[in-house]
């Protein structure tokens, strides 16, 4: 027979557990990696020690708390490396990466920066870039992708796409979605004057131009 008390014990610990993670997302998610670790517990409500016997270290904290994020990206990865057009799978993994950029800041700076509690990336990061190369010179070689673009160029994109994280929430992955489209767009051999999705109206974001005199 099962002890009742044991099962109320692993029940709280599965829930303190979770808890943890769902803080580190948020926590994460909207001040990066930098956040302490205090913040998390703080957000979780548990206290230190609760936290560190989950996750000794911050790098054990964010490899979990960002496993799902980082199998999106080796599938995007994946998929885009398989797709016949290598013009198609290269915008695709562009937008994809963009959009797991925009969903959390802390992601962007584990995939980004040389963060040492997130050197369990630089793996990620690697393949991407691999991916990346290898495309564009299967869409050089179509003529749809611009000559002289090298894979430092999406890192350049990918810096100033982190803007993207001053945008209110719920504005914040359709600006990353018409940000990526001017990207790509740039990208071309020929640019195609394609408008990108429109952002819904937002003081923060958008000013309104000045009309004639």
């Amino acid at each position: 027979m099962t002890d009742p008390f044991s099962r109320t014990v692993r029940s709280d610990v599965r829930d303190n557990r979770a808890r943890i993670l769902e803080a580190a997302r948020v926590v994460f998610g909207e001040e990066g990696l930098s956040a302490p670790m205090r913040r998390v517990a703080v957000h979780a409500g548990v206290g230190p020690a609760t936290l560190y016997r989950h996750f000794p270290t911050k790098r054990s904290l964010i490899a979990e708390t960002y496993a799902e994020q980082r199998r999106a990206c080796h599938a995007a990865v994946r998929d885009a490396l398989a797709d016949e057009d290598p013009w198609r799978g290269f915008r695709s993994l562009v937008e994809r990466i963009c959009e797991l950029h925009a969903s959390s800041r802390g992601f962007a700076d584990a995939f980004m920066t040389a963060f040492p509690e997130a050197m369990d990336f630089a793996a990620d990061r690697e393949r991407t870039l691999h991916a990346v190369a290898a495309l564009a010179r299967r869409a050089q070689e179509t003529g749809r992708l611009r000559p002289d673009f090298v894979v430092d160029d999406l890192f350049l994109v990918l810096m100033a796409h982190r803007g993207v994280q001053e945008a209110p929430p719920a504005v914040r992955l359709t600006a990353s979605r018409r940000f990526a489209a001017y990207a790509i767009d740039a990208f071309r051999a020929t640019p195609e004057m394609e408008a990108p999705a429109p952002l819904p109206p937002s003081p923060r974001l958008l000013t309104r131009l000045p009309g004639p005199a």
